[in-house]
């Protein structure tokens, strides 16, 4: 069930920084701790530490698609919105067979239920979080803020695929589910923008 050999040649999505990354890491924490916090996100973002995903390019997408592995995976949805976003979002399905390599194409829907314009933006992780270095993003709402308006639903899409070269890593072997989960909160300056309107009107009554 490991699927076809991977082409000599083949490097997955940011696989190739990791070497550099981790080095890096490595000085930064000599004396640099409290100042690597960029270098932190770009260690996580190449490692999949902490369940980050990783990101592909269409070249990279093809380059995986030519090597579909017969061993697949059940990827699960989750969703979850903040407290102070006044949304509805969820999974448009929850959840998909996908073989490694193989691209898929998801949906989820936001819901903006108050009676204003609101922006949001989305976190998200993958669990187990050691299969985030061979979680693929493609395309997805999360790159970018999301701005709805009162009443206004709209479905957001996710196109991803799992890494063929996670049949090489025998320490996912045991890996048969994965879950992506997302997050959405009120956009930082979106809430401030709010306090603002809010504050003389509370102030008047």
């Amino acid at each position: 069930m490991s699927g076809k050999p991977l082409p000599e040649g083949y490097r997955p999505p940011r696989h190739g920084l990791t070497a550099l990354v981790l080095a890096a890491t490595v000085a930064g924490m000599i004396g640099l701790t409290y100042a690597s916090v960029p270098l932190y996100y770009l260690f996580c973002a190449v490692t999949g530490l902490g369940g980050t995903t990783q990101r592909a390019d269409a070249e990279q997408a093809a380059a995986a698609a030519a090597v579909v592995s017969d061993r697949e995976f059940t990827v699960r949805f989750d969703a979850m919105t903040a407290s102070t976003l006044p949304w509805t979002f969820k999974p448009e399905q929850r959840q998909v067979t996908a073989r490694a390599g193989e691209q898929k194409m998801v949906f989820f829907k936001a819901v903006n239920n108050s009676k204003e314009t609101v922006t949001g933006r989305a976190t998200f992780n993958v669990t187990p979080l050691k299969s985030g270095q061979y979680f693929v993003k493609i395309a997805c709402f999360c790159f970018d803020e999301q701005t709805l308006q009162p009443g206004q639903s709209v479905d957001m899409p996710v196109l991803f695929y799992v890494d063929p070269a996670i049949t090489q890593d025998h320490n996912l072997d045991e890996v048969k589910t994965i879950t992506l989960s997302y997050t959405f909160y009120r956009d930082r300056n979106d809430t401030a923008d709010a306090a603002a309107h809010a504050a003389p009107a509370a102030t008047t009554n």
